[in-house]
């Protein structure tokens, strides 16, 4: 008995969460019991659910819902009685200062040797399983207010609705794991899908008509969903929908999400008043280049310039290839990284008075004054060169993907300004041969003559 406790003991020590804790068990007692199957279920005390301990918090299945009457009474009579047998399955407590937290359930075997053993044994697996449980809730509760942090920091590089709102549904979909995340926009009276691209649920999407316009959350489809209303100074924003997979919604995920939209809430609105300020502003705030607005002031500086000096003009159309499989596959957050990262990398290859501008979403402009076609071909292969080479560690955005570095490349195309040319004639014909370069194979320069 005690060399069978040692090894039990032993075995424990290696596993490190749940489910390597009911392999452990199941291995365990079927080498020296004999028994076909073992399943651990304990109580959630948060929501009231007897749950399968093997399945990352999932409901249990197989007969074991949460709502069936036999599961309660099971418990209820574990709690009593400590351990009985029925049907050929013995049901065993697993105790806790007194107190049932769950049962061990055994499919076959020898359970009176399985009984006599689990009298000493079972304070080792009840005092495991609270072990992990404890570090699951105290992970939960880490990763839930490095989430708050993260959405509260969105702010610092990106000022756009239509990046935010993906950002933020990324991450919450991350840390509810078990529910279908959904975040709407209230748009002239009407709220909006922006994150994901699509919502078939006709429960979430009737359900709007009735929305509180207070900070009040509202509960749905027999409390399987829930609507928290994205509220800035008693003006309703949006809305975050989060529909359970398993069961009923519970109070502690209510509770996360209430404070998720509150703090959603802050950085949309803060988001929107600084958008409003970049109106009027140079720069875009998160590659640091012009912004559309400016680069297109400065175009017509630089043409005007150049048609009145006669000195040469060139333009180079940038446009970081599949950069949309990087959002995909990686999340915004790493796109944004990726954005940074080669909009620097350029830059340290300009002089000072060349314009770096970005164009939009995953594209640049570069203007280079005083620049022949030939010398801007040198200065795109040294930009494409040197963004290529550049290697970008994902893991300070993406914890999930650690040491994961990654290299882009970029298609670029070139046109020198001729004196007949509109300012607007520049960039046209620099992104004709962008377009040529991406349809030609991608990572390449090429450049736009007279026809």
């Amino acid at each position: 008995m005690l060399d069978l406790i040692e090894n039990l003991s032993k075995s424990l020590d290696k596993a490190y969460n749940a489910q390597s804790i009911a392999g452990t068990l199941r291995d365990f007692f079927n080498l020296n019991f004999n028994v076909k199957n073992l399943e651990i279920f304990i109580f959630d005390e948060k929501s009231g659910r007897i749950k399968d301990f093997s399945q990352e918090w999932l409901e249990a299945e197989s007969g074991f819902d949460s709502n069936n009457n036999e599961n309660v009474e099971i418990f209820d009579k574990i709690s009593k009685d400590n351990f009985f047998i029925e049907n050929g399955i013995l049901f065993y407590s697993i105790p806790k200062q007194g107190r049932s937290i769950g049962f061990l359930k055994f499919s076959d075997g020898d359970f009176e040797k399985i009984t006599e053993f689990l009298k000493t044994a079972v304070y080792l697996i009840s005092l495991k399983i609270q072990n992990i449980l404890l570090a699951e809730n105290m992970q939960k509760n880490i990763d839930f207010h490095e989430l708050i942090r993260n959405i509260a920091k969105i702010i610092e590089t990106q000022y756009e609705l239509s990046y935010i709102i993906p950002l933020i549904g990324e991450m919450i979909d991350k840390f509810m794991t078990n529910h279908l995340v959904y975040i709407f926009v209230k748009n002239n009276g009407k709220f909006e899908l922006l994150w994901p691209s699509n919502c078939n649920d006709t429960n979430i999407l009737n359900a709007f008509e009735t929305l509180p316009e207070k900070n009040e959350y509202k509960i749905i489809n027999n409390g399987k969903t829930g609507l928290f209303p994205l509220v800035s100074e008693n003006r309703v924003l949006g809305c975050i929908a989060a529909k359970s997979m398993s069961s009923e919604i519970s109070e502690s995920d209510i509770n996360y999400l209430e404070q998720l939209a509150k703090q959603s809430s802050a950085t949309i609105n803060r988001a929107n008043v600084y958008a409003e300020i970049l109106k009027h502003a140079t720069l875009d705030a998160l590659t640091g280049f012009y912004n559309r607005r400016q680069l297109e002031e400065r175009i017509k500086q630089e043409t005007a310039k150049a048609k009145r000096q006669k000195t040469p003009l060139c333009a180079i159309m940038i446009d970081i290839d599949f950069f949309k499989r990087i959002n995909d596959v990686y999340g915004h957050a790493a796109g944004d990284l990726v954005l940074k990262t080669v909009s620097r990398t350029m830059r340290s290859q300009l002089r000072e008075y060349d314009v770096a501008g970005r164009y939009g979403g995953e594209e640049f402009a570069i203007l280079l004054p005083f620049t022949r076609t030939e010398e801007a071909v040198m200065v795109a292969e040294r930009l494409r060169q040197s963004v290529e080479n550049k290697k970008i560690d994902l893991s300070k955005v993406n914890h999930e993907t650690p040491n994961k570095i990654i290299n882009v490349t970029i298609s670029l195309g070139i046109y020198e300004f001729k004196i007949t040319d509109s300012a607007d004639d520049l960039l046209k014909n620099a992104d004709k041969a962008l377009y040529e370069a991406k349809e030609t194979g991608r990572n390449k320069v090429i450049v736009k003559f007279d026809e």
